[in-house]
């Protein structure tokens, strides 16, 4: 009979541990958290110290029921959920709804392991602690934090806005920084440029050397830029006979040293850039590969450590065996020195590890066939990388040419990978090609014969849409969230449709501008990015025992309180009624009136439930089309992002992102949209802006 009995959260855990353990030891899953805060209410009282009240999580009755039984069978009960403060807040809600506190002739222990392998849980066994109150208390704050806002501020958003919105903690900093870059974009006024190249040719050679203008020779500043057609031409007839002679050559050493091993962010990143993966399924598969899956000739085994982390530390046993194989399978010369880890910052749980593979001798083409195709290349992603992160760096011959031309500069590069190293075995998505330039054995002195100066105008970018990988990023850098709460941030914030997800790129809706805007206006703190990433610090230190958890709730839900009392006063004011138009429903002959819907405004029959007639609603600017004289309206895409288009649509396919204007391109004569306070020429390559009138 067994008289041990170890509970885990999940089901695909179970069949994982139970083949490492022996007859004396039972292996059961919670299933997660068994007990939360009501959903009907707060959940808390602020009259007794914010005491929180926890109930049974509907349909866990009966996985309860089972767990008795089994503790009422076992001498010893060791809780084994995951290695994080969610997994101990687990624990510790076990411990309550089975009263484990309470039995005097048993032992209840908590144990915990960074992977799923069978040394890593029988060492576990053998070093069982009690609960940490301070991990379980930092989990218990941010829930009853995440709490509060959303259950005092989502019940505005739904009466002046509509229903199903919502408010949260870290979903509305995402969503801000994501409606502030949307405004940096809206606000961007393109700069014109131009580029000129030379193409070189020496004797000998069989193509030419492509080399870049630099400046004048009496330039101070680094590179000049070109602004505009008439500097060009300037230049163009300076050069004009000119002989272009070799003055310069350096010769170097690049050192690209090989990557640290991935935490939750960067994988996320790296899994997005590499494999088109959204947040969501890397972290989906992630937790697969954690779990354990069978692989042929080895059982069912974790084959990855734990996946939500912020630390790049690596197990000693883990950093040695990786050395060895790298040893063993490239040679010496490629065995990494030093140690592949970035400095700690204050938010590192370093009892974690970073994410790498269990085992380092099974190989991506050893569990290959064992693995369905998107878990091998997940798999795969991390194997290389963690390979890669006990390699040497990879050596890169440089060259670089100065060549002058009258009173120009003009320069040009080369670089040779001269030594792969931890390239071997890993390359990231975006690392920049090796450039191949045909300088060859050129040397100083050497007269080059111009075969054509190649000019191209340009204009500078405005910053880029966020991406999932790019925003995962950015919260972390700015220390917003944790890497638990990444994925289900950007899941929510596209599921409530105040963003949605085109070609990879983040844009706001209409429906995301107007929640931004209500919190901002209504609730400064809570969307301000500086205050979120210093609650993250607060709950840092109630984790490591520095600061009472009930100090942090004390001190943020009477302001809160106060905010919400405040917001709720000033929208009194702002009755957002359905706007009537003079569109006439062609089912029953009432004016229709304007709706918001999960894509934003939309045009319904007052009538309804008796009359559901609903159309499009298509805000006419003011402007003719630009193609066919029409009226220009403001649309959404299919997902809800806003464009301008032709009311003649499908026979008229105009379409411009920014907003269109009446006035017309002195120098081109092309229709101009609105940039911030300018005026842009919608052509590209003209370039000409004026102030709005």
């Amino acid at each position: 009979m067994a008289n041990h009995l170890v509970i885990v959260e999940s089901p695909a855990k179970v069949k994982t541990i139970k083949k490492f353990l022996g007859a004396s030891y039972e292996v059961d899953a919670s299933g997660g958290h068994v007990r939360d805060l009501p959903k009907s209410q707060l959940g808390f009282d602020p009259e007794h110290d914010y005491e929180p009240k926890y109930i049974t999580i509907r349909g866990k009755g009966d996985i309860l029921a089972k767990l008795r039984k089994e503790v009422k069978k076992a001498d010893k009960i060791y809780l084994a959920t995951d290695p994080d403060r969610e997994g101990e807040a687990i624990s510790w809600h076990l411990m309550k709804a089975l009263k484990l506190d309470e039995l005097k002739d048993k032992g209840v222990y908590r144990i915990s392991f960074n992977e799923i392998t069978k040394n890593a849980v029988k060492a576990s066994l053998k070093t069982p602690r009690s609960l940490d109150m301070n991990l379980v208390n930092a989990q218990q704050t941010r829930r009853m934090l995440d709490r509060m806002v959303g259950y005092r501020i989502s019940p505005l958003l739904w009466a002046k806005v509509k229903r199903g919105l919502s408010a949260g903690r870290v979903q509305s900093v995402a969503l801000r920084m994501i409606c502030d870059r949307e405004d940096e974009i809206n606000a961007f006024i393109p700069e014109e440029y131009w580029n000129l190249d030379a193409l070189l040719m020496q004797k000998g050679s069989k193509r030419p050397l492509e080399a870049k203008y630099y400046g004048p020779r009496d330039s101070k500043g680094g590179r000049t830029v070109i602004h505009s057609q008439e500097e060009l031409d300037a230049v163009l007839k300076d050069l004009e006979g000119c002989r272009y002679e070799v003055e310069e050559i350096k010769k170097g050493e690049r050192i690209k040293k090989a990557p640290i091993p991935f935490t939750t962010s960067t994988l996320q990143q790296e899994a997005s850039k590499a494999l088109n993966f959204s947040t969501q399924k890397t972290m989906r598969l992630a937790q697969q590969l954690y779990e354990g899956v069978e692989v042929k000739g080895h059982g069912t085994i974790g084959l990855i450590t734990y996946l939500r982390t912020d630390s790049t530390r690596i197990a000693e046993e883990a950093d040695l065996a990786a050395r060895e194989f790298v040893r063993e399978h490239y040679g010496d010369s490629y065995v990494a020195e030093g140690e592949s880890q970035k400095k700690n910052g204050q938010k590192i749980q370093d009892a974690h590890e970073a994410i790498r593979p269990t085992d380092i001798r099974l190989t991506p083409v050893i569990v290959k066939e064992s693995l369905s195709r998107d878990l091998f290349r997940l798999y795969q992603l991390i194997w290389k990388r963690f390979a890669a992160s006990r390699m040497r760096p990879a050596v890169y011959e440089t060259t670089n040419v100065r060549i002058g031309a009258g009173s120009h500069i003009f320069t040009a590069s080369a670089s040779r990978l001269s030594f792969d190293g931890f390239m071997s075995v890993y390359v990231e998505a975006d690392d920049e090609a090796e450039k191949n330039s045909a300088i060859g054995r050129m040397e100083k002195g050497t007269v080059l014969t111009l075969e054509e100066l190649e000019p191209s105008q340009h204009f500078t970018q405005p910053p880029a849409h966020y991406t999932e990988a790019s925003l995962v990023k950015a919260l972390e850098e700015q220390g917003i969230g944790r890497p638990s709460t990444y994925a289900p941030t950007i899941t929510t914030i596209i599921a409530r449709r105040y963003v949605v997800k085109e070609n990879k790129n983040l844009y706001v809706t209409e429906l995301g501008e107007i929640v931004n805007r209500i919190m901002k206006t209504c609730f400064p703190s809570i969307v301000d990015l500086s205050f979120t990433a210093n609650m993250e610090t607060l709950l840092d230190r109630v984790a490591d025992g520095s600061v009472d958890w009930k100090t942090i709730v004390r001190n943020f839900y009477p302001d809160l309180d106060e905010a919400v009392k405040e917001a709720e006063k000033q929208l009194e004011t702002v009755k957002i009624e359905d706007e009537v138009t003079d569109e006439i429903c062609e089912q029953c002959g009432r004016h229709m009136v304007i709706k918001y819907g999960p894509h934003g405004k939309f045009l319904a029959c007052p009538g309804f439930p008796e009359c559901k007639n609903t159309k499009p609603y298509l805000e006419k600017i003011g402007v003719p089309c630009p193609k066919c004289g029409g009226e220009v309206v403001r649309k959404k895409t299919k997902k809800g992002r806003l464009y301008f288009g032709c009311e003649n649509n499908p026979e008229c396919d105009f379409l411009s992102w920014q907003k269109p204007s009446t006035a017309k391109c002195p120098k081109c004569g092309s229709y101009m949209v609105e940039k911030g306070n300018k005026l842009l020429c919608a052509n590209e390559t003209c370039g000409y802006r004026m102030d709005k009138a």
